[in-house]
């Protein structure tokens, strides 16, 4: 059964692949689901481990619906991951009405050429797991990530059996609340692949008296922020 750890950092690969991870997923900010890491840290990772590593692509928190420029993010963070040798993507894009943006994903895919492409979370916010299934089949996608459509996969795992019972050209990859003492039911339930980040809080540095540095405005799913150009223009003209 391949277990995939989804990796925060350098410390958090070099500590998943000794530790017996089949495979990692690189990416930053785990608290917001995830975001595209740095290219320095996309490149120390290969550099230091042998196991295959992935890449979030993913140019922000919030939403999976994205707009031109975020593509063309999206599909330049490809090309370097593919020009630098990292084995595969994890990335996907949905339409406003919550199913899948197949035009924009199908362009994610051609960037990423040979290297392997996951559709990650996103699926857990498609209206309909089977057509959705079928659909990124179809495409091309090799593996799926999802919790079964529930905050755990422990409790989506009904769905997650019925997936994997239809997919034919796809590897269904249960994630969402992975640990020891759940995984064996994954296995005897048919599934081949595990996603887990294994973290845990440390390095702590005390806060007293510092400011904060969160804005809790940003940690919002249903919108995103962009700079406003007219609130910059006005502070430009006040100091000109």
């Amino acid at each position: 059964m391949i277990v995939e750890v989804c990796a925060n950092s350098l410390q958090s690969a070099l500590n998943a692949e000794k530790a017996g991870a089949d495979r990692i997923e690189l990416c930053a900010e785990l608290g917001v689901g995830g975001v595209t890491p740095s290219m320095g840290l996309i490149k120390s990772v290969l550099d230091d481990l042998s196991i295959p590593v992935h890449v979030l692509i993913r140019p922000r928190s919030a939403h999976f619906t994205y707009t031109h420029e975020e593509l063309k993010v999206m599909l330049a963070d490809i090309a370097l991951c593919r020009a630098i040798g990292v084995h595969g993507v994890v990335s996907g894009a949905l339409l406003a009405n919550g199913a899948l943006d197949l035009a924009m994903t199908q362009k994610l895919m051609e960037r990423a050429g040979p290297m392997h492409f996951t559709f990650h979370r996103a699926f857990d916010w498609v209206p309909d797991a089977m057509t959705a299934l079928q659909d990124l089949c179809a495409l091309g996608v090799q593996t799926i990530l999802t919790s079964g459509q529930r905050a755990k996969a422990e409790e989506g795992l009904p769905l997650l059996q019925q997936l994997q019972a239809a997919a034919k050209s796809c590897t269904i990859m249960a994630g969402g609340g992975i640990h020891a003492g759940n995984a064996k039911a994954f296995k005897e339930a048919g599934l081949s692949a595990l996603h887990l980040s294994a973290t845990q809080l440390g390095h702590l540095q005390p806060m007293e008296g510092r400011l904060p540095m969160n804005a809790t405005k940003h940690i919002n799913e249903d919108s995103v922020a962009v700079t406003n150009a007219q609130v910059v223009r006005n502070v430009a003209l006040s100091v000109k």
